[in-house]
């Protein structure tokens, strides 16, 4: 079986993490720089920011209610919730860092949260949770753990990447973030 050609987007985005992490940061990490691209990819869309539900439907948009879904589930359930709260920090804390004042606003149930820590405390417990699938790799899990801020320092430089590249006007790829 032929595997898909990859879209425009998952070029750029591939692209952009490859230069920032192997050029500018000296990562040669494949799996880091892969999982850091189709972060981005997923992250394009609503829905992949917001995928984790309440039991009543509602999409949950703070880590702090993630955290109490995590520990309602099992299981790969019970990974799937860690390892998104560890994408969704590393996304928050790495393109848009501007944004977490406000989603940490007195008002919200986030307003002491650490994203880099609750990121990495997620990324470590959904490493240790075993199953049948292992995908992503509990080895993987652990080293975005171990390299949380690292990753979201090549998150806002691939971010200054594609905003230096749309002002020159070399992207053809329109940018949904």
């Amino acid at each position: 079986m032929q595997a898909a050609k990859p879209n425009t987007l998952e070029r750029f985005f591939g692209g952009l993490s490859q230069h920032v992490f192997h050029t500018q940061l000296g990562v040669v990490d494949p799996q880091i720089v892969d999982y850091v691209s189709h972060l981005l990819v997923r992250f394009v869309r609503l829905d992949g920011i917001t995928r984790i539900r309440q039991p009543d439907g509602a999409p949950v948009t703070e880590v702090v209610t993630m955290v109490a879904e995590a520990e309602r589930r099992v299981g790969e359930a019970k990974r799937d919730v860690h390892r998104h709260i560890g994408d969704f920090t590393l996304f928050w804390s790495g393109v848009y860092p501007e944004a977490l004042r406000e989603m940490r606003n007195p008002s919200s149930s986030d307003c002491f949260v650490s994203y880099c820590a609750q990121g990495k405390r997620a990324y470590e417990i959904a490493s240790t949770i075993e199953t049948e699938k292992d995908d992503p790799p509990a080895s993987l899990l652990q080293r975005l753990a171990d390299q949380f801020e690292m990753c979201a320092y090549g998150l806002r430089e691939i971010r200054r990447e594609w905003e230096r590249r749309d002002d020159a006007g070399s992207s053809d790829v329109p940018l949904l973030l």
